[in-house]
């Protein structure tokens, strides 16, 4: 009996120090928070007493009953406690600005950052000897809490997990970056909370740069995820992320290539971090995977997406010049041949955004055979999709439009006839735009109205006047009115009676539409 109160004795105290030592650390953290001085420095020392209570609060509970027993854990608690006091004591100089000097207390807390790590990794060290962060028992000691969790709840799970990034064996690391993503996917709330905790974006960095390909890919996925949040790329941007996305680039897995192409498509969104990523070698990496041509599903997606990521950089004219000059337009109408959609769709989207450039592109593009290619894709016999015919529409328009040359030569690559038929025959989002090219068309001269009407573009204007969609009826209404200026045309028209009939039933409609208006 006497032993067991002495048991419990024991165990009372070593709980006790524990959440003494708990509470001394908090009470330091708000107290620092107070200094105006010394700012970085005191930022620092937070990110390691975070660490500390992280690891403190991870111990099962029969370890920390032992606190006061177990010589290793007293020890380090022990130092623990002493460098807290000093610390508070400094902390409080910094407020009252009491210290003797600058140099001397920078030099202080130099001191004081070095004794918090040297106690993080001393945790660490006897966590991992005593085997609790390997596969046994104590792999998972914090639940996910419950959709309706509180923010200290949720931020006391995440630190849990950063706590296993740092101190845990591989495959608790693994466990913890899945468990990660799986939150951080799910509630955003997770990203915020996660953020705010100082570390995290160098610790996924150094998951970036890490041998173990799956640790690697799953710190992708969580830049991946955070970098959809503008403002959180920028404090991804700003902390080096860019660095080791592209390394991953050039020699990360397919996978991991893929997700840092995802990652990079997000930051290049915004054009002033383009300059970055072309520092780092990441449009040479671009361009490297661009040309390996994949048609495979796993490559195609990466190559389309090295595409996309290409198009965002040449907003800068630097960049532009560059990729050009290492062969981008030829590789591009390469990509446009393929067999995958995705490098089809990304390749015919970049070369729009070259051809928008200036005449100088739109000229090069043509010379490498871009009117016949893209033509080729909205041919009815190729056996490409309504995607990427969409996109080689739109891209012809802005290719062609500033020079007659080029628009005859679309004439000769039967451009017309292949807009007929998908206006005849398509599905509703192709026939828009294909409505949208011979809007286009027929504002370039009196030569194509003529040969659009004999082609039979005005009974097919007619039908779209009874569209479902307001565009599309606005639309087809001024292209029938710029067709029927050319007198063939009249004469064309008014000789089917249905076409006469049908525009006097829209106007008596007396709705106002502004289709009646033309």
């Amino acid at each position: 009996m006497v032993e067991e109160k002495a048991d419990l004795a024991g165990t009372n105290a070593g709980s006790l120090r524990l959440r003494q030592a708990t509470d001394q650390i908090s009470s330091l953290i708000f107290l620092s928070h107070s200094t105006k001085v010394f700012s970085s420095k005191w930022k620092l020392i937070r990110s390691k007493l975070d660490e500390i209570l992280s690891i403190l609060a991870s111990l099962p509970p029969e370890l920390q009953a032992s606190a006061d027993n177990n010589p290793t854990l007293s020890g380090i608690m022990r130092s623990i406690e002493e460098t807290t006091d000093c610390s508070t004591s400094l902390a409080q100089k910094c407020i009252e600005h009491s210290y003797t000097g600058k140099l001397l207390m920078q030099s202080d807390l130099d001191i004081i950052f070095v004794k918090f790590e040297n106690n993080v990794k001393s945790l660490s060290e006897f966590i991992n000897s005593e085997g609790l962060l390997s596969n046994g028992n104590y792999a998972i000691v914090v639940s996910r809490p419950a959709p309706a969790a509180s923010r200290d709840d949720i931020q006391f799970y995440v630190k849990d997990l950063l706590c296993r990034f740092k101190i845990g064996r591989i495959e608790m690391k693994k466990q913890a970056l899945a468990s990660f993503n799986e939150v951080i996917q799910e509630d955003e709330r997770y990203v915020k909370i996660a953020m705010e905790i100082e570390g995290l974006v160098h610790i996924l960095m150094k998951f970036l740069n890490s041998k173990d390909i799956e640790i690697q890919e799953e710190a992708l996925k969580s830049v991946a995820t955070i970098c959809g949040f503008d403002s959180y790329k920028t404090v991804l941007v700003g902390t080096g992320i860019i660095s080791p996305l592209i390394r991953v680039l050039e020699s990360g897995s397919d996978l991991g290539k893929e997700l840092s192409t995802r990652c990079l498509m997000k930051v290049t969104a915004n054009s002033d971090n383009a300059w970055s990523v072309s520092a780092h070698g990441g449009a040479s990496a671009l361009l490297k995977i661009c040309g390996s041509g994949c048609d495979d599903a796993a490559g195609g997606e990466l190559v389309g997406l090295a595409c996309g990521v290409l198009k965002n950089l040449i907003g800068v004219e630097e960049i532009k010049r560059f990729v050009v000059d290492e062969g981008a337009i030829p590789m591009s109408i390469k990509l446009v041949k393929s067999k995958n959609e995705s490098s089809q769709i990304s390749a015919i989207e970049f070369i729009q955004v070259l051809a928008s450039a200036n005449e100088f592109m739109r000229g090069m593009i043509v010379n490498e055979g871009g009117i016949r290619v893209l033509v080729r894709v909205i041919d009815p016999k190729s056996s490409y999709s309504s995607k990427p015919r969409e996109k080689s529409m739109k891209a012809l328009i802005t290719l062609c439009s500033d020079s007659i040359g080029y628009i005859n030569s679309l004439k000769n690559h039967n451009f017309i006839d292949h807009i007929l038929y998908f206006l005849q025959n398509g599905e509703v989002s192709i026939q828009e735009s294909a409505l949208r090219a011979a809007f286009w068309l027929c504002g370039v001269s009196d030569e194509f109205k003529k040969a659009m009407g004999d082609a039979g573009f005005m009974p097919e204007m007619v039908k779209f006047l009874d569209a479902k969609s307001f565009e599309a009826r606005e639309m087809a209404s001024e292209t029938l009115l710029r067709l029927v200026v050319v007198p063939r045309n009249q004469k064309r028209f008014v000789q089917n009676d249905q076409n006469v009939n049908f525009l006097l039933q829209l106007i008596d409609g007396g709705d106002g539409n502004s289709e009646r208006k033309y």
